[in-house]
């Protein structure tokens, strides 16, 4: 029996060893984006973190962690507590005040005003963060706005600025916004059959929010604070212009590492491997719990 020819391939499938250059072509020049100002900026900073006292201009002793051991001083150590506690605190307040705006905006608020109601609580971000970060500073100053309202009611003026609580309302200021998007992600898409169902089986408010509302948001509430959190750890312009010299943050360190007095770069180097161990660590569990439709979505 004759076999019967096979149909020729067609054009594509001839050239299907070259499949690959599409992909080159369009994340070839990301790649080397990436690779430039990323890859290799960070293995440097890891390769000087790794001689022991480098200074600027001054020869280099070879290799070890001394670096890494001068931040198990007590010192530094307060630094890096108090970066995270300022993370931490700032989290905590951006999640309390922003659930209830967002709940409001995606399950309360007139729909033909939605939209509306949302870009105008996020003008504020049109705006520079330092310029942001300079307003507070004109409004907790002294004889700033705040004192001057506390003064007319007959309260006594408080010192503001230059403390942690500056900080703090700096902080949960700039970004409140971005945990008002992710929550408002998450609230739109809750499915409020559910809660019309388990009040028709005697559910009160109370149970309903705790045990179908929350559940189904945890993703997102996850993903906001985890954001959050990697936002305000690394924040170099609030503590700076709101803080003082009481309120010194890694950031603030690594800055005067760098560029202060010391140039003790190799301390610095070490500092910025933290930091950036600490944000890739937050970045893993953003990716692996976090409601990942709602981060990109925002």
């Amino acid at each position: 029996m004759t076999p019967v020819p096979s149909p020729p391939r067609p054009w594509a499938a001839r050239f299907a060893p070259r499949r690959w250059l599409g992909p080159v072509v369009l994340l070839g020049p990301a790649g080397v984006w990436l690779l430039l100002l990323l890859v290799l900026p960070t293995l440097l900073i890891f390769e000087i973190s790794l001689v022991p006292g480098l200074r600027l201009g001054q020869p280099s002793d070879g290799y070890g962690l001394g670096n890494y051991l001068q931040i198990l001083q007590p010192v530094y150590l307060r630094v890096i507590g108090r970066s995270l506690a300022f993370a931490v605190g700032s989290t905590v307040l951006c999640l309390l005040l922003g659930f209830p705006v967002a709940y409001w905006l995606a399950l309360m608020s007139p729909r033909r005003w939605r939209n509306l109601l949302l870009v105008g609580f996020i003008l504020p971000l049109w705006t520079s963060s330092l310029l942001r970060a300079y307003a507070w500073a004109a409004i907790l100053r002294p004889s700033g706005v705040l004192n001057t309202i506390l003064t007319g009611l007959g309260l006594p003026a408080q010192n503001w600025l230059n403390t942690p609580t500056a900080v703090f309302i700096g902080l949960t200021y700039s970004f409140l916004p971005y945990m008002v998007l992710i929550l408002y992600a998450s609230l739109e898409k809750l499915d409020t059959r559910l809660l019309e169902a388990a009040a028709d089986l005697g559910a009160t408010p109370s149970q309903g929010f705790w045990k179908i509302t929350v559940p189904q948001i945890l993703p997102g509430i996850a993903a906001g604070c985890l954001l959050v959190f990697i936002s305000t750890l690394g924040d170099f312009v609030v503590p700076t212009l709101l803080g003082g010299a009481s309120s010194m943050n890694i950031s603030r360190l690594i800055y005067n590492q760098f560029l202060g007095p010391t140039r003790a770069w190799g301390f610095g180097s070490a500092l910025s491997m933290v930091l950036i161990l600490a944000v890739s660590f937050a970045i893993a569990l953003l990716l692996r719990y976090g409601d990942k439709r709602s981060v990109s979505e925002t």
